[in-house]
């Protein structure tokens, strides 16, 4: 397990590209014995679309995106209201479905996803992402798995979010400011608690680099401390949501 996580966490610090994400999430999908799987991180604008990452069958995704399902989608709309990762199924409580709802459903179950877990994230820099894992049929080793090792699949969904949030994001602007992807992700990281320390394991690089970073972030900003630069992120982050 470990060397399955650790491989997982190389891959990403060396993604450049979507095909690149899919491919670090792919080989660690496979390494723990699940099948498919789907990245999708909501859009700032309700009129944008959600950017997507999933080895799902391409001609279900396609439709997914043209058909704006994220808006119904009953998986994204609990994800939208907990932090929790959670299972859920085709068959599994279809009474609190609305007819759309139980129409996509049924549409993905067309294309082998019928159960899956979900791991919503909410990491207080932008609108909500959820990483699923998914199936063809309930299966109780899959629901084992998923339940023993949650915490696990949450990391790595925390970890993959904010690599492609970093990688795959043209600008980084707080304030106006533009930042560099490195410091934005070192700063993201020190709002949430996390010490240079622990960051420097967290992005693979040394704690000196990650205070090189902090110390760039907080002189572009033009703030003295981390927490007023944090301060500075929140905002920003709530005025996109808004």
């Amino acid at each position: 397990m470990h060397r399955i996580f650790q491989n997982f966490i190389d891959l990403l610090a060396s993604a450049d590209s979507a095909a690149d994400f899919a491919q670090a999430m792919t080989v660690a999908a496979t390494g723990l014995e699940l099948s498919c799987f789907a990245y999708l991180a909501l859009p700032s604008e309700v009129q944008s679309k959600p950017r997507l990452i999933s080895t799902y069958p391409e001609k279900w995704t396609s439709h997914y995106l043209r058909s704006r399902y994220e808006l119904v989608d009953p998986v994204i709309t609990q994800a939208l209201q907990t932090a929790e990762p959670f299972q859920w199924g085709i068959d599994i409580q279809p009474n609190r479905r609305s007819a759309v709802q139980q129409q996509l459903l049924d549409e993905a179950a067309e294309f082998g996803i019928r159960v899956g877990f979900t791991v919503p994230i909410h990491d207080g820099h932008g609108p909500v992402a959820a990483l699923t894992f998914a199936a063809a049929k309930h299966s109780h080793a899959f629901e084992i798995f998923t339940h023993t090792q949650s915490r696990l699949l949450q990391l790595m969904a925390m970890y993959f979010h904010a690599h492609v949030r970093r990688k795959l994001t043209s600008e980084h602007r707080i304030a106006g400011v533009l930042l560099s992807p490195r410091e934005l992700e070192c700063l993201e990281w020190a709002s949430q608690g996390k010490s240079a320390w622990e960051i420097g394991c967290i992005l693979g690089i040394s704690r000196n680099t990650v205070a090189y970073y902090l110390e760039n972030a907080k002189e572009k900003l033009g703030v003295r401390t981390v927490v007023q630069a944090a301060t500075l992120l929140a905002a920003a982050s709530k005025r996109k949501q808004n």
